[in-house]
């Protein structure tokens, strides 16, 4: 292609990007916000500026002959991730905009056809520019030469000096004690947040789980490892001082010290490996520091200490990809792996479930150690039964029933019967009122299935499940499409990056009613008490939690997106794929899976999805590794 032929490419591409993008914006029903808008200008300009460059970079990498970095595969994987994102930024946008989705909307396949082609561009030239970067590995020594060629002032070779100087002294420790000065590095930093929020944030079915260990009435709707280790330590620490602020708090710091465990161990893996100085250190302090590590750390939900086994496990499998033979020869790296798979299927159910199809693609992949595999996998399936089954039968915890596997055929069948009750015949809605009361299914709403779900008769469901599973398929094929509206509408924010988490809008909580977000619970729940010693932190985190402040910053707002998160791993795993660095991918496929199940989940809440955030710098460490490492 000549240069005048890329210019014309570029300038039509872009130009009809633009012409589509009210397709892909959540504008809030103001089209003319962008079509009628100066700014479409800049974007334009913008836009075929970088497409020209995009082009350009393609052919002359291609024009060089190097096949590795420009096969068809690259191709194919940054076309179907950019058909992937396409799709899922239209999809959100009619979500948002009306609460479902138009398929037979031929303006939107246009859209979408016109931005796949613009994202596969930018995905494939972002990737042979990663492929041809300098980048280094971040000596500080480095950085001052280079500070004092360009005229730095005496001060500032001061602190660049000061830091080469700790940067030594750091890495002449030994490993054992850089592991526990990171350690207390991350609860140093925690400690403000404890104070400002004391006694922690007793949240999220914390006190159902503390009245189960109360009244000795236990069910299996939330993992018993969790509910045993969590009331029992509160109404340890009560019986002996008398407060349940006391026992809240003993349980926060107890999760504090696991989770700075946890994640000094990632980043001592991480230096371990060789990794840059720069994403080892912006490591600790992301982990120190960004909001959504401490609210998580200090939450007494199953999903922090679930998402710390997550995230250990993925380092296991990482080890386990790039060295199997040494990996299966030492009994350290196998007790590892079992311990952390079962804390993680133990500690929330979709993450066994994640784990049991995971399952099979190890043996499939584990070549040459299938055997081996096998064995290992049996052995962790044994413990987790003997764990789980044998705490059910000492607690005698009775079965809840199906309710929570079968939200999403709840709400669908909900969705129906609000949009089309007059439509249902007298028989239809007589076997859906014996499952779902009239009352509960007068309460549906569309991104949250609790207020449905929570009267569902699974009594009479087990009793006679054929009955039910026929009237869902009938309905289902007459209302196809709001089976499927109903479905992505409590999943969208998973995919979606331009989603804000508003779910529990208008629900009341024990000291507030939720408004504009609904990104996290905040609140101690009863028997607790908030007591806090730094009133304007706190306040930080309850803006933080309960409104739309973070959303408020341009760029800065997507670290808070789960959609956005979700394809920023997609993007890094298609990267993998082109540098052919396929024994890298396991931990991305365990992350899929878990990923795969929330979106059969009763809403879209970042707790569920937590390990996105948590395994970011792990996140950054592959992608360093996969663009330094030579392609095979």
């Amino acid at each position: 292609m000549g240069k005048k032929d890329k210019k014309v490419e570029a300038f039509s591409l872009s130009l009809a990007a633009v012409l589509c993008l009210p397709q892909m914006l959540n504008l809030k029903g103001n089209g003319l916000a962008i079509s009628n808008s100066w700014l479409t200008l800049l974007i334009w300009l913008a836009l075929w500026g970088m497409l020209g460059k995009a082009i350009s970079l393609c052919g002359q990498i291609k024009e060089a002959g190097k096949k590795k970095v420009a096969a068809g595969r690259s191709s194919l994987a940054a076309g179907l991730l950019a058909f992937g994102f396409s799709l899922c930024l239209s999809l959100g946008v009619q979500l948002e905009a009306a609460g479902s989705v138009e398929l037979g909307n031929g303006w939107m396949w246009i859209s979408i056809l016109v931005w796949t082609g613009v994202f596969a561009l930018l995905i494939k030239a972002a990737w042979i520019w990663l492929d041809t970067v300098d980048i280094e590995k971040a000596s500080i020594d480095t950085f001052s030469v280079q500070s004092a060629e360009r005229g730095c002032t005496a001060i500032k070779q001061k602190i660049l000096c000061g830091l080469n100087k700790a940067m030594e002294w750091w890495e002449n420790l030994s490993e054992k004690k850089q592991l526990i000065m990171t350690a207390i590095v991350f609860l140093l930093a925690w400690l403000p947040v404890f104070l400002a929020v004391y006694p922690g944030f007793f949240v999220y079915d914390a006190q159902d789980e503390l009245n189960q260990i109360q009244t000795r009435n236990f069910t299996t709707h939330h993992p018993l490892p969790h509910v045993v280790l969590l009331g029992g330590i509160i109404l340890a620490v009560h019986k002996v001082t008398g407060s349940y602020n006391l026992g809240i708090a003993s349980y926060t710091l107890l999760q504090m010290l696991l989770m700075s465990g946890v994640f000094s161990t990632v980043v001592s893996y991480m230096k371990k490996e060789g990794c840059s100085r720069w994403i080892t250190g912006g490591s600790i302090v992301y982990f120190a520091f960004f909001p959504v590590i401490p609210m998580f750390v200090l939450c007494s939900a199953k999903d922090g200490i679930f998402s710390g086994a997550c995230l250990l496990l993925l380092v296991v499998l990482l080890n386990m990809g790039k060295q199997r033979g040494r990996f299966f020869s030492s009994w350290k790296q196998l007790l590892f792996f079992g311990v952390t798979a079962l804390v993680m299927g133990s500690f929330r159910h979709n993450g066994w479930y994640a784990l049991f199809v995971f399952m099979p693609v190890l043996v499939v992949v584990m070549k040459g150690y299938r055997k081996k595999m096998l064995v290992l996998l049996v052995s962790v399936v044994a413990a987790w039964l003997c764990l789980n089954k044998g705490l059910e039968a000492a607690l005698s915890a009775r079965d809840p029933g199906s309710g929570e596997m079968l939200t999403v055929p709840i709400q669908q069948l909900s969705r129906v019967y609000q949009n089309e009750k007059d439509s249902l015949t007298e028989e239809q809605c007589g076997i859906l009122y014996e499952i779902l009361p009239e009352e509960a299914l007068s309460r549906y709403s569309p991104k949250l299935s609790d207020g449905v779900k929570a009267d569902f008769q699974s009594h009479v469901f087990q009793q006679n499940p054929a009955k039910y599973i026929k009237l869902w398929w009938e309905l289902g094929w007459t209302y196809s499409s709001l089976y499927l509206d109903a479905w992505l509408m409590t999943s969208y924010g998973f995919w979606y990056p331009d989603t804000v988490i508003d779910v529990y809008r208008g629900n009341q909580a024990f000291t507030y009613t939720y408004e504009d977000s609904s990104f996290f619970g905040y609140e101690v729940e009863r028997p607790g008490e908030r007591q806090s010693l730094l009133p304007w932190l706190d306040e930080i985190y309850r803006s933080l939690s309960l409104e739309i402040t973070q959303q408020k910053l341009p760029v800065l707002s997507l670290l808070f997106s789960p959609g956005f998160l979700f394809w920023a791993y997609a993007f890094s795993a298609g990267y993998i794929c082109h540098r052919k660095h396929y024994h890298l991918l396991l931990p991305f496929v365990l992350l899929l899976f878990i990923w795969l199940t929330v979106l059969l989940g009763p809403t879209c809440l970042p707790r569920y999805v937590l390990i996105l955030w948590f395994a970011l710098p792990l996140w950054c460490f592959l992608l360093w590794e996969a663009k330094s490492s030579p392609i095979p």
